[in-house]
């Protein structure tokens, strides 16, 4: 299920978060765990990525919890830090990996190792309808919220944002992360927003 395409094995510290991050997307986080203040420091000094995984079981806070499988590379694109111990960070998704096995550090910081893997592109019929829709909810809210560049011809690209800013639960979310398939992906979504009567 989780395709052909994955890559050299690696490891990386995992961030588990109660929300999925998809390729693409930015994603604000605020960090004040001294684990992740370090994990944080290590990669800006570095240029290094990190994973963002949705919790399984557990919680954001104090007890190491217990990631998905699938998650996303993070790399951190902007960060600040107004108050001392909180450091304001902004992340873009990167690509998708398998985590096979984990090891918990002793300041229980999360250290996975991983397999990238991506998708095949593909064309799908829902992408004009979908796409059409996403581009009214980028001009209301503001290209600035989106990683450049918009690429509304892009089946992955498409589902992705979709799968980002539509009210789903997060175990929604993390399905349709794992999937390799872009058009099944979307077909998903285009339902979704047909139920929904969003598309006008």
């Amino acid at each position: 299920m989780l395709g052909k395409g994955a890559k050299r094995v690696e490891r990386l510290p995992i961030f588990p978060l109660g929300t999925v991050l998809f390729p693409g997307a930015l994603l604000p986080l605020k960090i004040f765990e001294q684990r992740y203040m370090d994990m944080a420091k290590g990669c800006l000094k570095e240029g290094l990525s990190f994973g963002i995984c949705l919790i399984r079981e557990g919680s954001e806070v104090g007890t190491p919890a217990v990631p998905e499988q699938v998650g996303t590379l993070a790399k951190i694109v902007d960060w600040d830090m107004e108050q001392l111990g909180v450091l304001k960070v902004r992340v873009e998704g990167g690509e998708r990996f398998r985590l096979n096995s984990t090891d918990v550090q002793p300041n229980g910081l999360i250290i996975g190792e991983v397999e990238r893997f991506t998708e095949s592109p593909d064309t799908s019929g829902d992408l004009e309808a979908c796409a059409a829709f996403l581009k009214k909810v980028v001009a209301a809210v503001g290209a600035g919220q989106f990683a450049e560049p918009l690429r509304f011809d892009e089946v992955s690209w498409v589902g992705f944002r979709l799968a980002e800013i539509l009210p789903l639960r997060p175990d929604v979310k993390q399905r349709l992360l794992e999937l390799t398939d872009g058009p099944g992906r979307l077909k998903v979504l285009y339902r979704f927003l047909e139920e929904q009567r969003l598309l006008v």
